[in-house]
């Protein structure tokens, strides 16, 4: 299954800004950031921070404000904090060989790393990955990851997989199932995600009030996006 996985990814597989690199650092912007944020998001984003990503270094001593003003508009801003806190513990002390001690990052980022920036024989296995595992009953190696990705995101779906262009097809046992939809997340609109958004993008304006939303503002202090000093609410320093 794998070389057959392989000879289409090499035809059909995605052009990502990140495959261009094994530098660890951009592989870890990169990975936080997908972390649960489309691929079409983020694409914009990370050409933008491959093209004038700082070293490591500079993130480590900008202030976490800096970071998470920087991430506005890709979501789930808590990723901003942790990858400030991963840049300066590896200008610090280096890349550990256990990736799961920098913040943010848990077995599956650890192992994308480990095998797109050492070449660690590891495979990542996402929820694409995961799902065509599970259908396809195969066995593969590290270097099919990226072309698991490839087909779980865009062959391989979730409920209606569309296995008249897979690879995989004549070997698959789960070949023409439909699946049940998939539980999502509610709407963004009118949710407290909206709110704590709406919250921080002011606050990174400028300091604000407590009296803005102080339920969204409690939230955001919990998660270390927002201090509040004196009555007026800031991003840290």
């Amino acid at each position: 299954m794998e070389e057959l996985l392989l000879a289409w990814f090499a035809e059909h597989g995605r052009k990502l800004p990140w495959r261009g690199t094994r530098d660890p650092y951009a592989i870890l912007v990169s990975e936080i950031m997908l972390q649960q944020t489309q691929v079409t998001r983020v694409v914009p984003r990370v050409l933008e921070s491959l093209e004038g990503l700082p070293p490591v270094e500079l993130l480590a001593v900008a202030s976490p404000a800096d970071a998470i003003r920087a991430w506005q508009g890709l979501g789930y801003n808590r990723r901003a904090v942790a990858l400030h806190r991963a840049a300066r513990l590896v200008a610090e002390h280096g890349w550990p060989d256990d990736l799961t001690e920098l913040p943010g990052v848990g077995p599956y980022t650890a192992a994308a790393i480990g095998n797109f920036a050492f070449s660690r024989p590891l495979l990542p296995v996402d929820v694409n990955v995961a799902r065509v595992l599970s259908r396809t009953g195969g066995r593969f190696g590290p270097r099919a990851a990226q072309a698991l990705f490839d087909l779980g995101a865009t062959i391989c779906l979730a409920r209606i997989p569309r296995c008249g262009g897979c690879p995989l097809a004549d070997a698959c046992p789960s070949v023409s199932c439909r699946y049940e939809p998939e539980r999502k997340q509610g709407p963004f609109e009118g949710s407290f995600r909206q709110r704590r958004a709406r919250v921080l993008r002011l606050v990174a304006a400028e300091p604000r009030a407590v009296e803005l939303d102080p339920e969204a503002l409690e939230s955001l202090v919990a998660d270390g996006l927002v201090v509040v000093d004196h009555g007026r609410a800031t991003l840290p320093s």
